[in-house]
């Protein structure tokens, strides 16, 4: 039930469908869009909502879904059920392109995985296309629309015919109008014109008899005539005759063609209503992507909890005012707080919030998906009905507090419990003191009657009232009472002040005036204005502080999950290293006592021998003294690096142990033909060059400038291991073999702050020694010079740089720093 019958106009929702229709590609999604009607069925707002909703993602993450020939064939279609009926070429040609639009999506969705538009693939279930009426159609007409020369074996002879005969009639005419002119029958200029579709020669009325053949025109003066030579007559008789041939079997071809599909007329009229339902979802999803809109958590009963609720078309209009944007709401009906009644200053925002629950929730029941936050709930209404702006009507004779009050009659004997009520300005229109007697009592039996709704109002007596009624609870719009001027935002919980004397003292109301009225108003009232207004400031303030606690109990929840982890990283580590240790204990333990054991069998069979027993003695001390030398290494690694993951889980900071640094040995110094291993590629080869820092690598048939400790040497067996494994191949790397493909020898770091512009070069520079690009350019414009001094200065301190210079006058001078690499 929705009341009244202009609901639509009141709250907006004809501007959502005129939206819709722009978005719409032809006549069956306009068509689609006007059929659109409010429904309480669950199941039916669940499908719209969904298959909107999928096709919002489809649109955002999918690409090349098609877009194009959208037509609407259902008249050609139902044209041709009619026996000896065809359909005109143009209609052949749309059909042709409409369905293999429809065959289009249809592969464009079942190619998708089954989870991902389940809705939208359930409608293409029973959708059908027929490859032999396309084929049908290609064997007739071509890419263009036209008839082809073969679509019957007798056609191709008409044409053929014709355009034989009309070659005929060219040259003949050609060679009449040439002899005409060497006559001076005609003027040496005078060309060919063409009447009622033949060909004809301007002829001076003067010398009009002197060609023989039919008048055709005259021009407006009747200085000249048309003529047709005699000698074309017949011919270009014939092609008339001709012409009226290809006509009939025209008809002919696409007759039997209507004869063909004729079977398959009701299929292709359901693909072309899919076709239509597509075109309808598509504006739907294109229009929820504008808004941003999503589909709410869709609740069987009436209820509604959302949260940053924007008004869209209030949000399209602020698009075009720079500086200006909608402020959401959160709004929440429940059995608790049925009723919500609003309250606050003129222009504050009240009837906007009353408009946006009226137009969100008509949009849900109407399968649109709306603009609110994830996680928004909403429930199913059976009606919606509203009482907005002035109904006055001298030839109804209704004055305006006559219409709300017969709206108000409509609602106490229509309204339900699954009924959504809106009264705008709720018991204005009368006497204050009555009207806000009566506007309680209607609010008392619509609460009676369990119905939901919002209501807006200035009546003190009626922001009593919902304070002291179960099921209905007070709102607020924000007010800025230092600058006065509305912040446009709902609280709910409490009433919202007018702010009625701050609004006449800003613009200027006399002073006396302000306090003469403040005495007639009473002490009561005017206390009771200020202490709203204390409560609007004072919530304010507790507002920000809860949300400064909920920021700091979002970082400390952080804090703590990422502590939480460290501290189980160590203790797992911890465990590791003492079972690794255990291990190496028992491995020790084992070799003693075999030790031991073999160092007293040998005495005894020397039988106590000394030099014997001397001799062994000092093998079992060696060996002691390896176990205990085999043990400090690792005793001091577990000891350091369980104290540093104490530290760790301490302090609850993130680190890394290190082992116990081995004692370098001395090597020799590195020299030409030496073979060595890049530790961070580990692609070997031999020292082709060496400078003071790096080294010069030739791997297969690159040269790389490596610094000497990222190098390692390794023996000439290893060189030809790895030649054979193919580790210096950086041709068959796809990697490297990539970044030649896209590798650019030119940057431009024109308006590109000073530690940006280096971190580029630094790019440029890595990638050209990757691929052994030589010659660079940097184009840094000229300005101060001072991005030009930065990027040499850094150039400057590169090994693998061999020089820099500017480029050429003519191809920007000093804007451009050429570089050659040395490799």
């Amino acid at each position: 039930m929705i009341y009244p019958g202009n609901f639509e106009h009141k709250v907006g929702f004809d501007r959502i469908r005129e939206l819709l229709k722009e978005r719409c590609l032809s006549t069956m999604g306009s068509e689609k869009v006007d059929s659109i009607r409010f429904t309480d069925r669950p199941d039916t707002i669940t499908e719209q909502l969904s298959a909107t909703a999928e096709f919002q993602q489809l649109l955002q993450f999918e690409e090349n879904f098609p877009s194009d020939n959208y037509f609407n064939i259902s008249d050609c279609l139902n044209k041709i059920r009619i026996e000896r009926t065809f359909p005109e070429i143009r209609e052949m040609f749309d059909l042709r392109r409409s369905l293999e639009t429809v065959k289009s999506i249809l592969s464009f969705l079942r190619s998708r995985d089954e989870n991902r538009y389940p809705f939208l693939k359930r409608m293409c279930g029973s959708v059908k296309t027929y490859p032999y009426v396309l084929d049908s159609i290609d064997r007739i007409i071509d890419k263009h629309g036209n008839i082809k020369d073969n679509a019957s074996s007798r056609l191709r002879e008409i044409r053929s015919e014709i355009a034989m005969k009309t070659m005929q009639v060219t040259k003949r005419i050609n060679f009449i109008l040439k002899q005409a002119q060497t006559d001076g029958i005609v003027e040496a200029d005078t060309a060919v014109s063409i009447r009622n579709g033949r060909g004809v020669i301007p002829v001076s009325s003067f010398n009009k008899r002197r060609i023989k053949g039919l008048i055709h025109d005259q021009s407006a003066s009747g200085k000249t005539v048309f003529i047709e030579p005699e000698e074309i007559v017949e011919i270009n008789n014939d092609i008339v005759e001709l012409g009226y041939e290809e006509k009939r079997e025209l008809v002919k071809i696409l007759t039997a063609f209507a004869d063909n599909i004729r079977p398959y007329i009701d299929d292709l009229l359901a693909s072309n209503v899919f076709l239509g339902e597509i075109d309808f979802l598509r504006a739907k999803a294109l229009l929820g992507n504008h808004f941003s809109s999503i589909k709410p958590v869709l609740v069987p009963k009436p209820f509604i909890q959302w949260h940053q609720a924007i008004h869209p078309i209030l949000s399209l209009t602020f698009e075009k005012l720079p500086g200006r944007k909608v402020v959401p709401l959160d709004i929440i009906l429940d059995e608790k707080d049925r009723i919500l009644i609003i309250s606050g200053p003129n222009a504050g925002g009240k009837s906007v919030c009353l408009k946006t629950v009226g137009l969100l929730q008509y949009m849900v029941q109407c399968g649109l998906t709306i603009p609110v936050r994830q996680g928004s709930e909403t429930g199913i209404f059976s009606g919606i009905l509203i009482d907005i702006g002035d109904e006055q009507s001298i030839e109804n004779d209704l004055s305006t507090y006559s219409s709300h009050l017969l709206n108000m009659k409509y609602f106490l004997k229509n309204g339900t419990e699954k009924s959504l009520i809106l009264i705008d300005e709720f018991g204005t229109g009368t006497e204050p003191m009555l009207g806000g007697s009566i506007a309680e009592a209607i609010l008392a039996e619509l609460n009676r009657k369990r119905v939901f709704g919002v209501l807006t109002t200035h009546y003190t007596n009626l922001k009593h009232f919902a304070s002291l009624t179960e099921g209905i609870v007070n709102g607020a719009m924000a007010f800025d009472n230092h600058l006065m001027q509305p912040l446009f935002q709902l609280y709910i919980g409490k009433p919202g002040s007018s702010f009625a004397f701050e609004i006449a003292r800003k613009i200027g109301l006399p002073e006396d005036i302000l306090k003469e009225a403040s005495g007639k108003a009473g002490v009561k009232n005017i206390n009771y204005d200020r202490h709203l207004k204390d409560i609007a400031r004072d919530k304010r303030y507790w507002e920000a502080k809860r949300q400064d606690i909920r920021q700091h109990e979002k970082r400390l929840e952080t804090l703590i999950e990422e502590y939480e982890k460290e501290l189980s990283g160590a203790k797992a580590l911890r465990k590791e290293i003492i079972a690794k240790a255990k291990d190496e204990a028992q491995n020790l333990l084992t070799e003693s006592n075999r030790m031991i054991e073999n160092t007293i069998r040998q005495i005894r069979e020397s039988q106590a021998e000394k030099e014997k027993t001397r001799d062994v003695r000092r093998q079992l001390e060696e060996f002691k003294a390896g176990v205990i030398e085999k043990t400090k290494p690792v005793e001091s690694a577990a000891e350091k690096k369980i104290t540093v993951l104490s530290t760790r889980a301490r302090k609850l900071k993130r680190s890394q142990t290190e082992k116990p640094a081995e004692q370098p040995k001395p090597e020799k110094p590195l020299k030409v033909g030496d073979a060595v291993r890049m530790i961070d590629t580990q692609a070997a080869g031999e020292i082709a060059g060496i400078t003071e820092r790096t080294v010069l690598v030739e791997t297969g048939s690159f040269r790389l400038r490596v610094s000497k400790d990222k190098i390692e040497r390794i023996s000439r067996a290893e060189l030809r291991k790895s030649l054979k494994s193919g580790h210096v191949h950086y041709e068959a790397d796809p990697m490297i073999s990539q970044r030649k493909l896209d590798f650019k020898p030119e940057i431009d770091i024109r308006g590109v702050r000073g530690e940006e512009a280096i971190n580029r070069v630094r790019d440029l520079i890595d990638n050209a020694l990757m691929v052994q690009h030589r010659n660079l350019r940097i184009l840094h414009g000229k300005g101060n010079g001072i991005l030009r001094q930065l990027v040499r200065d850094y150039l400057a301190t590169v090994n693998v740089v061999k020089s820099f210079r500017d480029e050429h006058i003519d191809m920007g001078g000093s804007g451009i720093t050429v570089v050659e690499m040395d490799f």
